[in-house]
């Protein structure tokens, strides 16, 4: 029931600004005049015109040239967090892989060494 009462209440409120914006397209034609917009909405002209500002920034808002696509989502500030974490993590994990490789190619270039160098001794002996 909520659900239907919110809609409810949504629905008279886009019919009440539907209801403005048409009052003050009307004013902006001239097919009235503000005096007898702020009648017709039942408000005074300085709350009329507070309005009709309100309303031609909004419009002139959403007229303007967009990027295409989706529009960039804002991310809460612990998600933000988070992601930076998981990137830092990421690099460390990496270093440390690269790190490991290095110690197993030093390794084995000493046992290389160590074992060419008494392979060569031994050579030099039997001559």
């Amino acid at each position: 029931m909520e659900k239907r009462g919110g809609r409810r209440m949504k629905d008279k409120e886009q019919e009440l600004a539907r209801e403005r914006a048409l009052v003050i397209l009307r004013v902006r034609s001239g097919a009235m005049t503000a005096k007898q917009g702020a009648q017709a909405l039942g408000v005074s002209r300085k709350t009329y015109y507070q309005w009709e500002e309100r309303a031609l920034k909004a419009m002139a808002l959403a007229l303007e040239n967009r990027v295409a696509g989706r529009p960039c989502v804002s991310t809460d500030e612990e998600k933000e967090i988070l992601r930076q974490r998981i990137r830092e993590l990421e690099k460390k994990l990496d270093l440390a892989e690269k790190t490991l490789e290095v110690k197993e190619l030093l390794a084995a270039y000493e046992e290389f060494r160590h074992g060419g160098a008494k392979k060569n001794r031994g050579i030099g002996k039997k001559r």
